[in-house]
């Protein structure tokens, strides 16, 4: 059994919003260590939610934005007599914050055509509403996890 982690090394909150979520967002967002550039990637990104939603804050959004594309429910993969099977677990609350993160980011890198600033905040946004690519993949991945509900006894 794996030991408890004592100490995560969480980032410090964010300067403009103050929010360790935030922060967090940013430094997945990060390529080869430039972090001024996705701060201001991060940073315009609100602002144009700002903007389009006509919220004055635009934490709020981001912060329902990662609730819901963050899954409840995944499937891992154990091997019991010679078979694998698909196994429904439930997701920690600090892996759901990961892959909402990674999804957000994925889906937003996938779309062409326009700057990363307005991909991420057009996918945040729909994100906030229920609808685009991160939501999609949670709904996958909880679809997945009922269809596999048989093969809940070989939980770990």
């Amino acid at each position: 059994m794996r030991r408890k982690v004592k100490n995560r090394n969480m980032p410090e909150a964010d300067r403009v919003y103050n929010s360790v979520k935030l922060s967090k967002f940013i430094n997945c967002l990060m390529w080869d260590g430039k972090k001024a550039t996705a701060e201001g990637i991060a940073y315009k990104a609100l602002d144009i939610i700002k903007e389009k939603t006509e919220n004055p804050n635009p934490l709020e959004i981001f912060d329902l934005a990662l609730k819901n594309t963050g899954p409840t429910m995944e499937v891992r993969s154990r091997r019991i007599g010679g078979a694998n099977y698909q196994v429904p677990r439930e997701v920690r609350p600090e892996r759901r914050l990961a892959l909402s993160i990674r999804w957000m980011l994925e889906a937003a890198r996938a779309k062409k055509g326009s700057n990363m600033e307005i991909r991420l905040a057009d996918e945040l946004i729909a994100a906030s509403k229920g609808e685009g690519a991160a939501v999609k993949k949670r709904d996958d991945t909880h679809r997945m996890a009922e269809a596999n509900k048989a093969f809940a006894h070989f939980a770990w």
